[in-house]
């Protein structure tokens, strides 16, 4: 894969959201439960896609901090779903670096014990694949 644009687009295309309908209003990061957590935070990740400085949104703490609860998505009034951006945008860097970045048991020494179980799962089932 090439650099630049063709990230942004790769992001935009696998998580079919158009950034640009973005009106930084700020529900989404007000509603987002890792908000303090964040590097960037949700209505951030829409610029940076829409900028295409999708090398630092790869390498920001926020594209692990991400619960995927999706809060983002439901309070945003234009359908813009910065948490889907977020959600590609690991699976872009989950496969540049190759199946084989994560091992399953380095996963527990990235997370926080207050993390559910369940979203462990399911993001390990998604990454896998």
């Amino acid at each position: 894969m090439s650099h630049g644009a063709n990230k942004a687009d790769k992001i935009k295309e696998i998580s079919g959201v158009n950034p640009l309908k973005c009106m930084k209003c700020g529900k989404c990061s007000a509603t987002c439960p890792a908000f303090d957590e964040m590097d960037i935070k949700p209505h951030q990740f829409v610029s940076y896609v829409v900028n295409d400085d999708i090398e630092a949104l790869a390498s920001s703490k926020s594209l692990w901090k991400c619960l995927s609860c999706f809060a983002c998505i439901e309070r945003c009034p234009r359908s813009v779903q910065p948490g889907k951006l977020i959600d590609a945008a690991r699976q872009l860097v989950v496969r540049e670096k190759g199946a084989d970045y994560l091992k399953a048991d380095e996963i527990p020494e990235l997370l926080d014990e207050e993390l559910p179980q369940q979203l462990l799962v399911s993001a390990f089932r998604r990454y896998r694949r």
